[in-house]
């Protein structure tokens, strides 16, 4: 956190009167909406793409034991699987950063769930140390863990250990995939950098564009790091969860 005895040294906006700041908004507002309907263009293109057939019976393991593809869609049409990169052997504060933030903001699923799509998340590692990690971190999505010959036919060439978001489709026992992204594609799970966007100040991190004096962040896994942890894990220990993934993880 940026300590408030340092404000009076960091930039900031110019000082207008009302018309002019008005004004001024009006014109980015301009632009902004150009953004969103550019970005609905691009989602209504990612629909026409054409799709790939998937083996729907490729081994997963999940709370009820070796459960397949086609059942982590759980009856629905439409599966959106976050595939969570896993340090294995690693402790709770050593593993992945990135995807403690992203699967983090996935709270509330009744309204993906009520467009006949299911959300669940493909962990990269074994079930047996990953599952303590979500209970630790009080996630309620579906999890699962999947093998290293599962990821194999998901990923198809995809290097390993990387954040995805895979999409896919269900026609009858046939599965499809439609889309997928990694990289700052997996924002899309976060709602953080969207309202810090909103502000004066950004995502306060080095990449950006910002005037002189603006604050910025450290680079890499720092961003979303806190004295040697994922940021997200704090809340959870002052909560009282245990973070020992050899035990029940609460």
């Amino acid at each position: 956190m940026i300590n408030d005895s340092t404000g009076d040294r960091l930039g900031a906006p110019e000082i207008v009167d009302r018309d002019i700041f008005q004004a001024k908004l009006e014109a980015l507002q301009v632009r902004e909406k150009a953004h969103t309907r550019e970005g609905d263009a691009i989602a209504a293109a990612r629909r026409r793409l054409p799709m790939v057939k998937m083996d729907g019976a490729l081994p997963l393991i999940g709370d009820q034991g070796t459960v397949t593809l086609l059942d982590a869609f759980e009856g629905r049409r439409m599966l959106i699987a976050y595939y969570f990169m896993w340090h294995t052997g690693h402790p709770a504060p050593e593993q992945c950063e990135g995807c403690t933030w992203v699967t983090s903001q996935i709270r509330e699923l009744s309204c993906v769930h009520s467009r006949d799509v299911t959300y669940a998340t493909f962990c990269q590692g074994p079930y047996a140390e990953s599952a303590p990690y979500r209970d630790f971190m009080g996630w309620q999505m579906p999890w699962y863990s999947a093998p290293r010959t599962s990821l194999d036919a998901l990923l198809v060439g995809r290097r390993l250990g990387l954040m995805y978001i895979g999409c896919y489709l269900r026609q009858g026992s046939d599965v499809f995939e439609t889309y997928w992204t990694t990289r700052r594609g997996v924002e899309a799970m976060d709602n953080n950098y969207r309202l810090l966007d909103l502000t004066v100040y950004g995502r306060q991190e080095a990449w950006e564009d910002s005037p002189a004096g603006w604050p910025r962040r450290l680079e890499g896994v720092e961003r979303v790091r806190v004295d040697g942890r994922p940021t997200a894990q704090w809340s959870r220990l002052k909560a009282g969860h245990s973070d020992d993934l050899g035990s029940a993880g609460h």
